[in-house]
């Protein structure tokens, strides 16, 4: 018997007589005291991580959705950003870059920014989830601008990661973010960009 098999035996020795212990998973949406959002309101809960996370997040309604883009869009500005296919032409400006033929790194390095949709996002930790869907492109288009302008549905959040889950293709690429691409080194030095866009911008629409 090697010394692992011996440890593993002791251990099954030691609860064989423990009862089994019934595990129990609640995944609600309200925040404990003193965190942002009201409780109940996973929309505010979800904007207060996002803007924890160094993001800018606009919360407006759909009549409103188009100028708070055409707005967040002016002050980058970026006049011409790339645009996958399938998101809402209410949301699409004027001017865009259609991923149509696909765009290369060099030209998605050189672009101003990127404009999409999402699959779900998460209230509790304030992540966006992207599965390559309708407005949401290649991974590419995500990961090599520099800015990326998001915009997510209110019934598209959800209270937790095990719901997101629920909601999600495992067979799909699956693109989770958290705020804007960052990492620090051993003296806790952030530098921010270096794995995706180094400014990340959400419209969360009612």
């Amino acid at each position: 018997m090697t010394s692992r098999e011996l440890i593993l035996a002791r251990i099954r020795a030691a609860v064989a007589s423990a009862p089994e212990a019934e595990a129990v998973r609640a995944h609600g949406v309200s925040p404990p005291a003193g965190e942002p959002g009201e409780p109940g309101d996973p929309v505010e809960l979800f904007a207060g991580r996002v803007a924890d996370y160094r993001a800018t997040v606009h919360v407006t309604d759909g009549d409103g959705a188009a100028g708070v883009i055409a707005a967040a869009l002016a002050r980058r500005g970026v006049s011409r950003p790339v645009v996958p296919d399938g998101l809402p032409g209410e949301w699409t400006p004027a001017e865009f870059v259609a991923d149509d033929p696909p765009l290369g790194a060099g030209e998605l390095d050189r672009a101003e920014g990127v404009l999409t949709g999402c699959a779900v996002a998460i209230a509790r930790t304030g992540t966006i989830v992207l599965d390559t869907g309708p407005g949401q492109g290649r991974r590419m288009l995500t990961l090599v601008p520099d800015y990326h302008l998001c915009v997510v549905r209110a019934g598209q959040i959800v209270a937790e990661v095990a719901e997101a889950l629920e909601r999600l293709d495992p067979a799909l690429p699956l693109t989770w973010i958290s705020g804007p691409s960052a990492t620090s080194d051993i003296e806790l030095n952030r530098v921010e960009g270096v794995h995706g866009p180094r400014t990340l911008e959400v419209v969360v629409v009612r």
